[in-house]
């Protein structure tokens, strides 16, 4: 029984980290969608996201506490807190 649930449970982590989603503001409403932009993932260090995309294309100064930095790629910005990611926003295409 205990062999199933861990067995449950690692699919279910399984599922969700191959999950993407983007939250976009559509006429003034804030919606969940997803995305399909490779970005990086929550917990990744600096390293590893330099390694995996490359260097960024300007980094901003870290700000306050917990010190927090900004990376900007053509598709996507990384927040760190200290050296590993705690957020990724994808940009929003531009408009036609």
């Amino acid at each position: 029984m205990r062999a199933r649930v861990l067995l449950a449970v690692l699919v279910a982590c399984a599922v969700t980290a191959t999950a993407g989603a983007e939250t976009i503001v559509v006429n003034g409403r804030l919606q969940v969608a997803p995305t399909t932009v490779p970005h990086p993932h929550r917990s990744q260090t600096m390293r590893q996201v330099e390694h995996h995309f490359g260097a960024p294309e300007k980094r901003y100064p870290t700000v306050g506490r917990p010190p927090i930095t900004r990376w900007d790629y053509p598709d996507f910005s990384v927040y760190f807190e200290y050296n590993r990611v705690v957020h990724a926003v994808v940009h929003a295409p531009a408009a036609s």
